[in-house]
């Protein structure tokens, strides 16, 4: 079992706790995702192997496949199809080859959940709109486990 410790020089990294149990963070995780990231999910995401992809629009998608799961301790997915079709980005597939890690860990009575997301990192050019829809969905995500309303991309 890997420790909220995981040490990934260079990799955004971000921690939020919210009031719920670590098994509805997982569950969200990996059953939930339409809820608080975006409406638009094809596939599934609730098995090792299972692929999906997330999509924002007809200029942003992403297709990740599940690499590990760890009932309440950690999700893992890798970056396998993406594209952020934006005018201001040269490079609009940086994403593919990224991993993504969830690692969750109860605390007293909050959980708290820690996003690694090894490969983007300050040197890439989608960095800084990357790092900013991390913050805005892992805030529908603590909504969305808080008061059980996220705020998902919606079509």
């Amino acid at each position: 079992m890997k420790t909220m410790n995981t040490d990934h020089v260079g990799s955004y990294i971000h921690i939020i706790e919210a009031n719920t149990t670590t098994d509805r963070v997982y569950q969200a995780l990996t059953h939930e995702i339409p809820l608080w990231w975006t409406e638009v999910f094809e596939g599934a995401s609730s098995q090792i192997g299972s692929v999906f992809t997330i999509r924002f629009g007809d200029q942003i998608h992403k297709t990740m496949r599940v690499k590990e799961l760890i009932a309440n301790t950690e999700v893992v997915w890798l970056v396998e199809d993406s594209l952020i079709a934006l005018p201001e980005l040269k490079n609009q597939r940086e994403w593919i080859g990224t991993t993504i890690v969830w690692e969750i860990e109860q605390n007293n009575n909050m959980t708290k959940l820690k996003l690694t997301h090894i490969g983007l990192n300050p040197d890439i050019e989608c960095y800084e709109i990357c790092s900013g829809g991390w913050l805005q969905f892992l805030g529908s995500l603590k909504k969305f486990l808080e008061t059980g309303h996220g705020t998902p991309y919606k079509k």
